[in-house]
């Protein structure tokens, strides 16, 4: 019979924070694997726990993942963790996580931090509905299509990010949703000098040009204002895109104009031109 992969949520900052639940499963499997052996030495000494551990990162997650699924198919239990927080969330864990279930082997979650959630509960924005963007790519251009991407989310977004970017990162933000979006600047979740400040992206700017940022940083963003809806439809808004073109104007320019009066989609737009 197949083992058990336990996925153990660790503290992310604060020990207290670690469950008995948690302090438990890893006394009880049989290996545990890691994301930095070294961090997760230091939580295991500190609560007395002795079991072997394996690395299991970014770079070897191929290769660690078949080696961990191996000993789960031959009956052993492991518990993945992370430096801090959830495993699997924005993390290589979730490869593992659909290997096993690909396999057969059981996964249970043993709940515990999660910077994301706790960040959005203490932001003061709406959390009704959210979308989780984790770390932006630091490739310029593929961050400029990202964050363009998310121009018209009306659900509030969280990223996470280091703090010798995020000066970048808030110009970034400004240039795709305005210095007047709300934004919630969380950073040393759970530790000593945790600090949420509440502004908008451009008091967010105008305050870290001249204060250094320190500590790791989640960024909570209000959603877009809910569009109205058009009073012009997809056949008006076409023709208007035609006219446009006629004057000379390039169509897909044409097309992002009238999306911008009118509040209908530049694709749809572009697309029926195009058919016609």
């Amino acid at each position: 019979m197949a083992g058990t992969l336990y996925l153990v949520a660790t503290p992310i900052g604060n020990l207290s924070d670690f469950s008995p639940r948690a302090i438990e499963t890893l006394e009880n499997v049989d290996f545990i694997a890691a994301e930095d052996t070294r961090v997760s030495m230091k939580l295991l000494n500190h609560f007395g726990i002795k079991k072997p551990l394996v690395s299991y990162h970014e770079h070897n997650h191929v290769t660690a993942g078949q080696s961990i699924l191996s000993r789960l198919l031959i009956g052993e239990s492991c518990a993945l963790v992370t430096d801090a927080g959830t495993p699997a969330i924005s993390d290589p864990g979730e490869d593992l996580v659909r290997l096993c279930a690909e396999n057969g082997v059981e996964v249970l979650s043993i709940p515990g931090c999660c910077a994301a959630v706790n960040a959005l509960a203490v932001s003061g924005l709406p959390t009704g509905r959210f979308t989780f963007e984790g770390f932006l790519t630091v490739n310029k251009k593929s961050r400029r299509e990202h964050l363009e991407s998310l121009k018209n989310e009306e659900r509030t977004m969280i990223f996470h990010e280091a703090p010798h970017k995020l000066r970048t990162t808030l110009d970034d933000l400004a240039a795709a949703f305005g210095k007047d979006r709300r934004i919630a600047l969380c950073r040393e979740m759970t530790k000593l000098h945790e600090e949420t400040r509440r502004c908008t992206i451009g008091e967010a700017i105008a305050y870290y040009t001249e204060s250094t940022p320190k500590g790791e940083y989640v960024l909570v963003v209000a959603g877009a204002e809910k569009a109205e809806k058009s009073a012009v439809n997809l056949e008006d808004g076409v023709a208007q895109v035609l006219a446009l073109r006629e004057s000379g104007m390039r169509l897909k320019d044409a097309a992002k104009e009238v999306a911008e009066h009118t509040g209908l989609s530049k694709n749809d737009l572009y697309a029926a031109a195009l058919d016609q």
